[in-house]
């Protein structure tokens, strides 16, 4: 069945309950605002790239909201500092809950693309609610081996300050760097700076055969002072300029708290950095650490510099993102990613995103190339959720899902697109459906419930599951994944019961 789209779209940014099993639309907490980092008054946050037309916490009827787009993100940080503090016995902070991210941070087993492009899969299932039905839509690029990758030159920002004086936290850092220099290729180069109430080139931007000289940058690495991260991410940005190299990967990557308490604390400010030097090519990565973090600036710094965040807490975590997720993606695979997911009204009655409330996009912004979307590299896999009201025995295609980007070097558009017919979904969510997804539901479930119970009063848009039901659903997955990371969702939820 072919449908036409609505000559004028909307974009979504509903971080929303899951209507499934009669769960209501959950509330978004309040977004802070550029202020000084690290300081939260709950007040909005304009810079924030939310659609002028988005509603959030609203159901998109498909009479005036056939299609939904995003820009693709690869952030995993919402759901790494999360793990920590329950582990620590805390519950996280709602606002810093993005359910994409925790989404994102497990592994998805889609299958591969021959080219440079992406593979585009969109499956689903039924919910036990009548009617209603959970759509996924991933996606996944080619994964590279490290000798095919171009060289890269690399530059480190580190912070020193006091902040970073926490146990373990600077000597964490300075032992992953050590094991990413003696791994990194001959043709890499990279520079080091550290940052407390000044910055200070510890390393100017130097070839991989003096190994030596890098190693005694690291050992400098020593805390003192406060927190100047602008000073530190300026001087990291004109050092990675002024080595830049056209034919090379150029890579900034920042490993702080993101606490910033010295020079100019502005967030316009720094990020307007961040964007500058994107503009020039000359991406960024995030590494937060530490007990206190500043989360939403990081994840801002990444978005508005074209590149990803991550948050690490243990010698396993740094050691996973930096001898082997960052050697293998150093390079980019598609800039300004987006995906378009066009509803079929005579079929969806209704729709909502879970997550990507600050990536939504216009429909007519799909295909305005100047429009930012995301940056992803060789080996990703990129997760969108929605959940569906069906119009009761309708049948024929779905929805068709496209994905649009860029060549990261000739700057040209491609898009590829795989439509889902109702009646390839799966019978049941729980019972029919593909373990895979059935994970991606129950992570988005927990995080939708650690969200929303402290800003509703209750656990809405968590499919109509509380915490013991969403336990049970990961001790069964846990065994049928035999994925470490769902063992220790188990743990994560039974941690949340404790502390809730």
């Amino acid at each position: 069945m072919k449908f036409r789209p609505l000559a004028a779209g909307v974009g979504i940014v509903a971080v929303l309950a899951l209507a499934a099993c009669g769960g209501g639309g959950g509330s978004t907490s309040a977004e802070r605002a550029p202020h000084p980092a690290g300081a939260n008054d709950g007040r909005a946050n304009p810079l924030r790239s939310a659609s002028p037309e988005s509603n959030a916490d609203s159901e998109k009827d498909t009479t005036t909201a056939q299609i939904s787009t995003f820009a693709l993100d690869v952030d995993t940080a919402s759901y790494g500092y999360a793990r920590r503090t329950l582990q620590e016995g805390r519950w996280p902070t709602p606002g810093e809950i993005r359910p994409e991210e925790w989404v994102n941070a497990f592994r998805q087993d889609y299958p591969q693309p021959t080219d440079d492009g992406f593979a585009v899969r969109v499956d689903g299932a039924r919910l036990p609610a009548r009617d209603e039905a959970v759509l996924r839509v991933g996606l996944q690029t080619r994964a590279s081996e490290a000798a095919e990758r171009r060289p890269a030159n690399l530059t480190f920002v580190v912070d020193v300050s006091g902040s970073m004086n926490e146990p373990g936290r600077l000597d964490l850092v300075r032992s992953a760097l050590r094991t990413l220099i003696d791994q990194l290729a001959p043709g890499d180069q990279v520079s080091i700076v550290s940052f407390s109430d000044e910055a200070r080139l510890l390393a100017s931007m130097t070839p991989l055969t003096a190994r030596d000289e890098l190693h005694r940058a690291v050992e400098q690495l020593v805390t003192e002072g406060g927190t100047n991260l602008e000073a530190g991410l300026v001087t990291g940005y004109q050092e990675a300029s002024k080595a830049f190299r056209p034919a090379a990967t150029n890579r900034v990557i920042l490993l702080s708290d993101g606490l910033a308490n010295q020079g100019n604390t502005s967030w316009q400010a720094i990020l307007e950095q961040a964007k500058e030097y994107a503009a020039r090519q000359v991406t960024l990565l995030t590494v937060g650490v530490g007990r206190e973090y500043g989360d939403e600036l990081m994840e801002q710094l990444a978005d508005n510099g074209d590149g990803m965040a991550v948050y690490v807490s243990s010698e396993e975590e740094a050691a996973k993102v930096f001898t082997t997720q960052l050697p293998a993606t150093i390079e980019l695979r598609a800039r300004d990613a987006k995906a378009q997911v066009v509803f079929n009204p005579s079929v969806v009655e209704s729709y909502r995103l879970v997550g990507y409330d600050n990536r939504a996009l216009t429909a007519e912004e799909f295909r305005d190339d100047s429009r930012d979307g995301g940056e992803i590299g060789p080996g990703h896999s990129v997760t969108a959720l929605y959940s569906l009201k069906l119009k009761p025995g309708a049948q024929g295609q779905l929805a068709e899902a496209t994905v649009r980007w860029q060549d990261p070097d000739t700057r040209s558009p491609s898009e590829v697109s795989e439509a889902l017919k109702a009646g390839d979904l799966a019978a049941s969510i729980w019972e029919k459906a593909p373990v895979r997804l059935q994970v991606d539901v129950l992570v988005a479930a927990f995080a939708l419930h650690m969200r929303d119970k402290k800003t509703s009063g209750g656990p809405r848009g968590t499919f109509g599951m509380d915490l013991p039901e969403l336990g049970e659903h990961a001790d069964r997955l846990a065994r049928a994944a035999e994925d470490p990371m769902v063992t220790e969702l188990v743990s994560l939820i039974e941690k949340a019961r404790s502390v809730g």
